[in-house]
């Protein structure tokens, strides 16, 4: 199958092209930096510019399936300016994508979008699934609205659109996980608050593996990418220090001083979501990482 991904040369898309390389597949990649563009027979870069409106119309040919992952990273402190950076990455680019392949000749039968977790209220006790129609009123919620509208967009082209929403990705090489490291490598590590606010997170393999899967099975509609297993703030925090053999001894992080520090992003550290996986599961998705211990552990061991 031939792919175009968007933003592949971050943390999830670098993964995501090796896996899909492996399996064989033909990928195109859109970037923005004219010096990360490789040419091989079946690894090709094309450059963009979305906020200029530019784009190489080359990157469609003989593409299948788009997954479309660009967007401007949300783990930076949010001035208004970086807010609209945040919203325009995703909506501009998308919109892109979808006047191209609206006046260029193609075969692209499937969409399949990045998406985020915030959309979801906040609860501790409440699992919700993909069927939930609440939504949380927060920045982060307004994102991934306009997001996945800019993403439904495409079934006017008789496209499938699948959206993939996001939990916290764990690993190593980027992301809140080295962050959350740090400080317990150096034995300063606590809890956020009461801790109890629910991490839905996922292993950066599983996520992957679950993009090859919507790919594989040309999978339209919502899909959590969490694991069936989600952990509270508290747990998430003691099971780092335990995988690397680290005590915690410091009281619990009081909010206040986070949102001090980090201003409205502190949201995203006290964000309580607890969320199903049971609609890609019952689809035969299979976790290689379901749980938070054997994760930290093929992370950091």
């Amino acid at each position: 199958m031939n792919i175009l991904i968007t933003g592949a040369t971050g943390l999830i898309g670098n993964e995501l092209v090796k896996l899909l390389l492996s399996q064989k597949h033909s990928v195109n990649y859109l970037t923005t930096s004219k010096s990360k563009i490789v040419n091989k027979p079946n690894h090709r870069g094309f450059y963009w510019n979305p906020e200029q409106g530019k784009i190489d119309e080359n990157c469609l040919f003989n593409v299948d399936v788009i997954v479309h992952l660009a967007g401007a990273n949300i783990a930076k402190r949010w001035t208004n300016d970086y807010k609209q950076e945040i919203i325009e990455s995703r909506t501009l680019s998308s919109e892109l994508l979808y006047n191209l392949i609206r006046k260029t000749p193609n075969k692209i039968k499937h969409f399949v979008s990045a998406s985020g977790t915030a959309i979801y209220p906040e609860s501790d006790s409440i699992v919700y699934d993909e069927t939930t129609t609440e939504t949380e009123d927060s920045f982060l919620s307004n994102v991934v609205k306009k997001w996945e509208e800019s993403a439904d967009r495409f079934q006017v082209l008789g496209i499938k659109v699948c959206k993939i929403r996001t939990g916290i990705v764990l690993s190593n090489l980027g992301g809140a996980l080295p962050e959350m490291v740090k400080p317990i490598k150096m034995g300063f590590g606590a809890a956020m608050g009461s801790g109890k606010q629910m991490q839905s997170w996922i292993h950066i393999e599983d996520l992957v593996r679950m993009y090859s899967f919507a790919i594989d099975n040309h999978l339209e509609g919502i899909y959590n990418a969490v694991t069936p297993n989600p952990v509270s703030n508290m747990q998430l925090t003691s099971a780092i220090a335990k995988t690397l053999k680290k005590s915690l001894f410091l009281p619990n992080i009081p909010k206040f001083i986070m949102n001090f520090l980090l201003g409205e992003m502190s949201y995203l550290l006290f964000s309580s979501k607890n969320l199903s996986a049971k609609k890609i599961e019952n689809l035969g998705f299979k976790f290689k990482f379901p749980m938070i211990e054997t994760a930290l552990k093929d992370l950091y061991s």
